[in-house]
């Protein structure tokens, strides 16, 4: 064998053991969803701006408010109906949901569709998610959205720069984290057990 052979086969050989670890570390961490290879770290909120208060109407036209959730660690969730990547990201924040909503997480969906509540209602109503197996509902809080509130709640990045786009708030009231696209549920709930 050449020279050059020895060094691509050599390569190969330190990058197939380096995955051949890797797997085995993460496997041995329990890998899959809601078992994180990597040590969860506590977010310190020292320094982070306040989120400002988003006021609207829930699915009863009842007026609610971000303000009410203080205490809580809070996703807040801006996504459409016809949206793919927002129906796509549904089913894991349901399990997140349901993982953490005891130890104080909550998930705030506030719906961007041009039409309003009577598509949105009606999408609430009658889709159901894949979740661990089971058909499940949007079981967290759904509000109804305008491009003004988006607009104001979202001033630090420019409003809606497209769906979905999420902002991560602590238990004191502050943004952590804003997300625009789908969330990676890994980093997600990292982040959760962070705050929580």
């Amino acid at each position: 064998m050449k020279k050059g052979s020895w060094l691509v086969v050599a390569v190969a050989l330190v990058v197939a053991v380096a995955v051949a670890v890797q797997r085995t570390q993460r496997s041995a961490a329990g890998g899959a969803h809601g078992q994180n290879a990597a040590p969860v770290t506590k977010i310190s909120t020292d320094g982070m701006k306040p989120a400002p208060d988003l006021v609207l109407r829930d699915l009863n036209d009842k007026e609610v408010s971000l303000a009410e959730y203080r205490g809580k660690v809070v996703f807040v969730n801006f996504w459409a109906t016809w949206c793919d990547p927002c129906r796509g990201e549904i089913p894991e924040l349901i399990e997140l949901r349901k993982k953490y909503n005891d130890k104080g997480f909550e998930v705030l969906g506030v719906a961007m569709d041009d039409e309003g509540k009577p598509v949105v209602q009606k999408f609430v109503e009658k889709e159901r998610f894949d979740v661990g197996g089971a058909k499940l509902p949007m079981e967290y809080p759904i509000w109804v959205g305008n491009s003004d509130a988006a607009d104001k709640f979202l001033g630090g990045i420019g409003g809606i720069v497209g769906l979905p786009t999420s902002v991560l708030i602590s238990r004191d009231g502050k943004r952590v984290k804003t997300v625009i696209g789908p969330v990676d549920r890994d980093k997600l709930e990292r982040d959760i057990q962070g705050l929580l």
